[in-house]
This record gives structure tokens, sequence and C-alpha cells, in this order.
């Protein structure tokens, strides 16, 4: 699909925005530490969000800073059990790697602390807390309300977890995620169905979440186990709703599916950039980092664009028009709204909650 941005010349304001994005882009880098070393390993999980990364931002710090990036395609159970085997080897090959909220707190013996205040960039530009103690934000979306415009049109739209929940109202077959890496995804929004405040949700009250989700279950048609899987079943219209990640929300929205989205309760949905122990390369990649959230706005847009996940710049959102922006978890009418996780507590006890949810899945 074109961007819109290569779309916009027959617009006045979108022309101005145009002009904007490729004056930034044209815009120096800003100065690199010297004495770097002169290759940096960054694991990923491949596919079009490795072949976005090289476009926008590791071919552009290569240029600027004369560091040869090394992409290293992995999906991120394997991406843990090599930084494992290497940590137990003594020899680290990887010096950033894709992490979850979780894998910060359940990994962070096998990650290299980050102090912050030495990445201006992303003090200055990222959202709030794009910057922790074991990993920067690279990616931000949601887990979100996907709904049938067919199906509920004009005023009759499901907007909540309680709307999800209420199959009178809202009648058809569901879908819900079943990923083998998010068992607290759907307890979440259970309790939220259920009436429970965002700031009380945790820790979870999965006795509650479960007699919720034993009313919901009669009525859930697929468990999807995929990102593909669940636009093929909006596409397909095995189900009228479903709980999905925003970004595939977009990519349906974008090719015509008839689906719309709901940001209310939305469970932020973030993948960071963390250094592990030992990385062989660690001044790269802390120039990487700061380089990601100074980078030119127009390599942002271009990358939101193209992946439909925001970067934790803060400032990107507001560079897209108005039906655009409405899409994007970072905008200020949305970032809002999400459901930011007690982190801690799901790391603490992410053993338990996956066997909680095989046995009740099992059933």
């Amino acid at each position: 699909m074109t961007p819109w941005f290569d779309r916009c010349k027959g617009c006045a304001l979108a022309g101005l925005l145009c002009s904007a994005f490729a004056g930034a882009a044209a815009a120096p880098a800003q100065a690199l530490e010297k004495g770097l070393e002169k290759e940096l390993v960054i694991a990923t999980t491949g596919g079009q969000m490795e072949k976005m990364l090289v476009q926008h931002f590791y071919a552009p710090f290569s240029k600027a800073s004369g560091v040869e990036v090394v992409p290293a395609a992995h999906e991120l159970p394997d991406q843990w059990a090599k930084v494992q085997a290497m940590a137990r080897g003594g020899a680290m090959e990887f010096d950033i790697v894709t992490a979850t909220p979780p894998d910060l707190v359940q990994k962070k013996d096998l990650l290299q602390p980050i102090d912050c205040a030495r990445l201006p960039s992303v003090g200055a530009n990222g959202v709030k807390g794009a910057c922790t103690a074991y990993g920067v934000i690279r990616t931000v979306g949601g887990m979100q309300i996907g709904y049938s415009t067919e199906v509920f049109k004009g005023a009759n739209q499901p907007r909540t977890w309680a709307d999800f929940w209420d199959t009178a109202k809202f009648p058809g077959p569901r879908g819900l995620p079943d990923t083998g890496d998010r068992e607290w995804w759907v307890p979440v929004a259970a309790l939220l169905a259920d009436g429970v405040a965002p700031d009380k949700l945790f820790p979870l009250d999965l006795e509650r979440a479960y007699r919720k989700l034993d009313k919901l279950r009669p009525s859930v048609a697929v468990w999807w186990k995929s990102g593909d899987q669940l636009q093929q079943i909006l596409r397909n219209k095995e189900v009228v709703m479903s709980m999905g990640y925003s970004g595939r929300m977009i990519s349906l929205m974008n090719s015509k599916v008839p689906v719309a989205v709901s940001w209310d309760g939305a469970i932020r949905d973030v993948g960071y950039m963390a250094i592990p122990k030992g990385a062989p390369h660690p001044k790269a990649a802390l120039a990487y980092l700061d380089y990601f959230y100074a980078a030119p706005p127009g390599q942002h847009v271009a990358f939101v664009d193209a992946v439909n996940y925001d970067t934790g710049n803060g400032k990107t959102a507001s560079l897209f028009p108005p039906e655009r922006r409405a899409m994007l978890a970072t905008s200020a009418e949305n970032f809002g709204k999400l459901i930011v996780a007690d982190y801690e507590w799901i790391g603490r006890h992410r053993q338990m909650l996956r066997e909680r949810w095989i046995a009740w899945l099992g059933r």
C-alpha cells in the first residue's frame, strides 16, 4: 500500500506536511559518540518488521556512525533461548534483543542495566516511560477490540470490554487470543468487563476473571494463534468481534475490510530493545538506542506507516492527519486510554498464569 504521505500531493495541508518531513529527513543526524565499535548485532523477529527497521533505522544509523548493523532473525522464544545459552557459555553474540515488558522482569539477570541519563534523545522525544532500567521502547500498540462494521452500525457499536462480553446487545461469535505467551491479556479484559477499575486490576483476581470468562466462553468461536489468523477470522467473517493486535487491525482497515476498533481499555502492547550482559559492542548498542529516538521525524512516520505500530517517539503521532492519527496508540486521543499492566507482578507469576490458562482452556 502506498504510504499516505506519498499520496498527499493534491492536498495543501498534506503537501506542507510532506515538505516538512522531507526537510526533516534531510537534516543531519545527531552527533554520535566517537570510538564506537564497528559492528552491532541486533536480534529481531524477521519479516516485515526487520525489513522496515533496516530501511528506516539500521541503514541510516550505519551511515551516520560507520557502524555495520547485522540483523539476526529469530522468533522471540528462540532469541531468549540463545541468550541464555550464550550467557552460560560466556560468549554473547547479540548486542540488542527484543523483549516484552514481563521479559524485562523475568530475564533481567541476563540484561545489562541501562543508564537513561546517557540517552538524552530518548528523554527528549520518548513517550512517558520510554526508557526503563533494562529496556527502551521500540514499538507501541494495543490489544484492542476489533469489530465488523457490517454487523454493528450507527450508534450500535461496541466500545468497552463490557460490550465485548454483552452477547445480548452485541450478538455474534467472538475471537480471543491463545498465543502461548500472553495469558494475562484475556484475564485483564475479563476483569475490566466485570467492572474492575484499571488502577485496581493488580494483583489479578483470577477467580473473578475466570468466572467472567466462563460466561463468554460459549460465544468464543476461535482461539486465534497468530496475527495472520486474527486477520483471517475477521476478513472471512468467522467472528463479528475479536480482541486483537492494533497493528493487524490497522492493516485490515487499510485494506478496506469492514472493521473498526475501540481504544477504550486497550491493553498496552510494547516491544522493547534490551542489551544482554556481555554484549560485544555495548557502546554501539547504546548509541543506536539513542539514535532511534533522535532520527528525523520522516523516518519514524514512514516506519509507522509501513508496520502499523508506533515507535516510542511521542512526537510522531501529531505529524499524521487526523484520520490516521486516530489509529495510533501514541496519539493524544488514545495513549491515555491504554491499560498499563503491573509487569513486575506478571513477571513474578508468569508460570502460574500460564498453567492456569492451559488448565482452563483444556477443560
